[in-house]
């Protein structure tokens, strides 16, 4: 399963809501200081705050002891939600805030999750009595609650779910619940292997496409530590490979990027070595991916896009990373042997990639009749199903 787990996008959408929020709420009520508290480890922590220009009496993340603070007392009862003037109420003049701060008026409620789970209170209040406070000024108080509790219920729910993810992708890493397997790719006029591209596959259960775990990884952060492990894996198999082919490894711009990346491969023949962008949106900056693979191309490492033929962005990547291969599309060598517009494209990729120098090879190749269709456009390499599936070494 997928889904949006960019905790860092959901926080800054919860502090934008806060700093409209909680000044909205303050000068509504007419008080001095605003603030969203979170109950946690009997403490009472003051999560966001918003004051009245030159009053300091509390800030972001100060935390004080919960029994101690006017919330608890809210939540259990024992305080009501609204104090026209605390130092006229007997409970509230047992806590020493009271004379101290001091406080005046009071207006605090609950955030409650959906599960009836209390998160802390949304209070305002001043060191000033204020007589003018009423009832519908607590329902209205309520209400700036409610939304607060959804959109904080919504943040935690994803920092959970992320939590989950990272947890699922550590352990597959740490317990190495995965597999290299190498797809053979042919040489189709001289019917040889030329080379192999390696694919990841995971046993961690409920069983998922390869595609959504490295989805899934983009979303926490771990890309760049999974393909790193699979692409360690398998270049631990590129001994096992006949000497006159070629590994393929599958790699992202982020990746590419990353430091360290270039001298992970210096311990292997780089002119047996295939790197294969598979990003299938455009790249921000095509000029830094260059320089970074320049000095891997000029010892040998030969560039490959795939995809092409299935939209905008691949083509882009052939443009600007001017690759040695291209692969051509799955989307469109299904059904090539029949459908003109299919072969229209193909001949045209085929021609470009001639007249730039790369070569072309065929993904995803599963009927004869495909195969023989590829041959007569003049497509010397190609790999898929009907030619060899992707298989485990041993």
């Amino acid at each position: 399963m997928l889904f949006d787990v960019d905790t860092a996008q959901t926080t800054g959408s919860v502090d934008r809501l806060m700093a409209d929020l909680l000044p909205s709420a303050r000068k509504h009520f007419g008080m001095e200081v605003a603030f969203v508290s979170e109950f946690q480890d009997g403490q009472r922590i003051f999560r966001h705050v918003d004051t009245q220009e030159g009053v300091e009496l509390i800030r972001v993340n100060g935390a004080d002891p919960l029994e101690e603070s006017y919330c608890q007392r809210v939540v259990d009862g024992r305080l009501p939600e609204l104090l026209q003037d605390a130092t006229q109420n007997p409970e509230a003049l047992t806590l020493p805030a009271t004379l101290a701060v001091p406080v005046g008026a009071h207006l605090s409620v609950p955030i409650k999750f959906s599960t009836g789970r209390v998160y802390g209170t949304f209070c305002c209040f001043s060191r000033t009595p204020d007589l003018s406070l009423v009832n519908r000024d607590v329902a209205t108080m309520r209400f700036f609650a409610e939304i607060v509790g959804k959109v904080l219920e919504d943040r935690e729910t994803r920092e959970e779910a992320r939590q989950a993810v990272t947890e699922r992708l550590r352990e597959v890493m740490d317990k190495r619940q995965y597999t290299t397997v190498f797809q053979p790719i042919f040489n189709i006029l001289e019917n040889r292997v030329v080379g192999f591209e390696a694919l990841a596959r995971f046993q961690s259960t409920p069983y998922r496409p390869p595609n959504e775990w490295f989805d899934d990884a983009a979303t926490v952060g771990l890309l760049e530590e999974l393909e790193c492990t699979m692409r360690r894996d398998a270049l631990g198999h590129l001994e096992k490979l006949a000497p006159n082919t070629y590994l393929s490894l599958n790699v992202t711009p982020l990746t590419v990027l990353g430091q360290g990346f270039a001298d992970s491969f210096s311990s292997f023949p780089l002119n047996r070595l295939v790197l294969e962008i598979t990003e299938h949106d455009c790249v921000e900056d095509y000029e830094k991916i260059v320089q970074a693979l320049e000095p891997l191309r000029q010892k040998g490492v030969r560039l490959a896009v795939d995809d092409a033929g299935a939209g905008y962005a691949s083509f882009r990547h052939i443009l600007k990373l001017k690759p040695d291969i291209i692969k051509l599309d799955r989307s469109l060598i299904q059904h090539i042997d029949s459908s003109s517009d299919h072969r229209t494209l193909a001949i045209a990729l085929v021609q470009f990639s001639q007249n730039v120098g790369s070569q072309v090879i065929a993904e995803g190749v599963e009927t004869p009749e495909e195969l023989s269709a590829l041959r007569n456009l003049g497509v010397k390499l190609a790999q898929g199903h009907l030619l060899g599936q992707p298989q485990a070494i041993k």
